[in-house]
């Protein structure tokens, strides 16, 4: 019989399907809740609160970030400034100022302050390197979205990058490095080597600005890799070496001009240092540290890696027993493949390399280690060796990738049985190293008289505020207070790099010239004990304040030992004035060039 005329046709329900787009989608949400996961307890109170491990060097990132809306908004030349340590200023090309990070982040500091603008790099930082592991993992390396999934997961959550977070946000923002691993293997290939090269140079040229020690690993593993690749196939060097070799040259001229100026200013320029503080150069992992979980993980234990890592920002390592175990058998099961041989020559490469100067097990000393022989090569001596293990973390992110894609693209009867292998091998080597929120602490928050803007009242365009304790590596809140404040005040002092005797070119010291002063109300605020002072040294803490241009010295009522504090300094300048929460001691005419 046939149909009506006016019969309508039968919708019929689309299917929903879990299609790749959505399982990107669904892979780069797991990555941002699982760094908001991460830095939920700093989220709650950005301004109050710190990573309990340490907290210098957030307020340093902080100062860094108010440095770069001066930039923006001022014009003020980016790679040096004498906003701290006045008045011989900081080498920001030399202290990893992270402009490439700071720059974009203007608006939030400027709407929510620098503290907002810490914690939201640090979370992006996590999830943007895990994502951007994923795009190349997924387009580039394994057919399967799951098996980029799990090596992207490592990649930005893996106990390293925990550690770091605490602290770094410019080595956790690891998202340029692999579009930086992937250009340079497509060089090898390529049938465009002058475009590839430029954008190669492009991409160098951004991580130059968030972190260079990060970069110059890069470059060291990728050329491991190459070299493991080519010592297994020599046949490839003939097909790849012209456009390589072209391409890195188009990389090098470009990158050279963009860099030129900036790294002139780095290693040249006024306060640039050559080689790295004695505190941290024989920074390295014990060789127990490779079977330990990351303290800030499901299965870590801060007191029991207190000897394992130079501290807890350090952990470069920590993969667990689980981990390292199922990283052998997998290069034992996918030994025959070129890729695998190369990744575990590289990845044992620096594993060896983070042991530093001395090797040691459970903390003790058994012997001399081959970074010894490499400490004082140029730029090399400019590197912390325990970050090596980060290089050996995304081996292993990528080794976990290739296992899971083969199993899962296996063919045959016992396919099943491998998946499940596969499936649990995961769950026992990633479960105990799975991420924990940062512990963290209160800080006392920034005076009101800074933030209702009464230095203002005090302080000229030429002149410095001096907090006290005086700005140091262990007393960095007047950092935090010039950085709520777009660092419209100078100050003396603080967390830095620079020659160690104040000369360009000299080693690096963390700090600027030793300062009479600072050493003095930094013994006080730590012993509580207040010193009689002399007229001799009086004499010298004025001169210190009029090197310094001091206008006028603040002590917050809540600082610690403030009372000591407080009779020390009318010691030397006389009685103290109360304005709102702080101590005051207008110094502007002792100081003036004319006494």
């Amino acid at each position: 019989m046939p149909p009506a005329a006016d019969a309508q046709p039968v919708a019929v329900p689309r299917r929903w399907r879990w299609t790749p787009r959505r399982q990107d989608l669904a892979a780069y949400a797991a990555f941002l809740l699982a760094a908001l996961w991460v830095t939920s307890r700093i989220w709650a109170d950005p301004a109050g609160r710190v990573a309990s491990l340490y907290s210098s060097d957030p307020a340093q990132v902080q100062f860094f970030l108010a440095h770069s809306v001066r930039v923006v908004l001022h014009g003020e030349f980016p790679f040096y400034t004498d906003r701290f340590n006045y008045p011989d200023g900081v080498n920001l090309m030399a202290n990893t100022a992270i402009l490439a990070l700071g720059i974009p982040m203007v608006p939030v500091t400027l709407l929510f302050g620098p503290a907002v603008s810490f914690v939201t790099l640090v979370t992006l930082g996590l999830a943007g390197t895990a994502a951007a592991w994923y795009r190349v993992l997924s387009r580039r390396v394994v057919r399967t979205r799951l098996a980029a999934a799990v090596g992207a997961w490592f990649c930005g959550f893996s106990p390293a990058m925990l550690s770091h977070a605490n602290w770094h946000p410019n080595i956790i923002s690891q998202f340029l490095l692999p579009f930086i691993v992937w250009r340079v293997i497509v060089l090898t290939r390529s049938s465009r080597p002058v475009r590839d090269g430029a954008l190669l140079a492009l991409l160098v040229t951004g991580q130059a600005f968030i972190n260079e020690e990060i970069l110059l690993f890069t470059a060291l593993a990728c050329g491991v890799f190459l070299l493991a690749v080519l010592a297994q196939r020599h046949r490839l060097w003939a097909a790849g070496w012209r456009p390589l070799g072209t391409g890195l040259a188009v990389c090098a001229v470009l990158a050279g001009a963009l860099l030129a100026y900036p790294l002139w200013v780095q290693f040249a320029g006024p306060m640039a240092y050559h080689g790295l503080s004695d505190t941290v150069r024989d920074y390295g992992n014990d060789i127990a540290a490779f079977f330990a979980p990351g303290s800030p993980t499901l299965g870590g234990n801060e007191r029991a890696n207190v000897n394992l890592a130079p501290n807890y920002s350090e952990e470069n390592a920590f993969f667990g027993w689980s981990l390292s175990l199922l990283t052998v058998g997998i290069v034992l099961w996918l030994r025959r493949e070129v890729v695998v041989r190369a990744l575990a020559v590289t990845g044992v490469l620096f594993a060896v390399l983070s042991l530093g100067e001395r090797i040691s097990w459970w903390d003790r000393d058994l012997g001399v280690g081959p970074w010894e022989l490499l400490v004082r090569l140029p730029l090399l001596d400019a590197v912390v060796p325990t970050r090596f293990g980060l290089i050996t973390g995304v081996v292993i992110a990528v080794l976990l990738a290739l296992a899971v894609d083969r199993a899962w693209t296996l063919r045959g009867a016992e396919r099943r049985t491998v998946r499940t292998l596969t499936v649990a091998g995961l769950v026992l080597a990633l479960l105990p190293i799975a991420p924990l929120p940062l512990r963290v602490t209160d800080r006392p928050p920034v005076p009101r008289f800074i933030t209702a803007d009464r230095w203002r009242e005090y302080v000229g365009p030429d002149q410095t505020l001096v907090p006290v304790p005086v700005p140091s590596m262990g007393n960095t809140h007047g950092m935090r207070w010039a950085a709520s404040t777009d660092l419209d005040f100078r100050i003396p002092g603080g967390y830095f790099l620079a020659p160690r005797n104040g000369v360009t070119g000299d080693p690096g010291r963390f700090g600027g010239r030793p300062s009479g002063i600072g050493e003095l109300l930094a013994e006080v605020a730590t012993t509580g004990r207040t010193p009689r002072l002399d007229d001799r040294q009086r004499r010298r803490c004025l001169d210190e304040l009029r090197h310094w241009r001091a206008a006028v010295v603040v002590l917050p009522l809540a600082q610690q030992n403030a009372e000591p504090l407080r009779r020390t300094v009318e010691q030397l300048v006389g009685p103290a004035r109360q304005e709102l929460d702080v101590w005051v001691w207008d110094v502007r005419t002792p100081t003036s060039p004319s006494a």
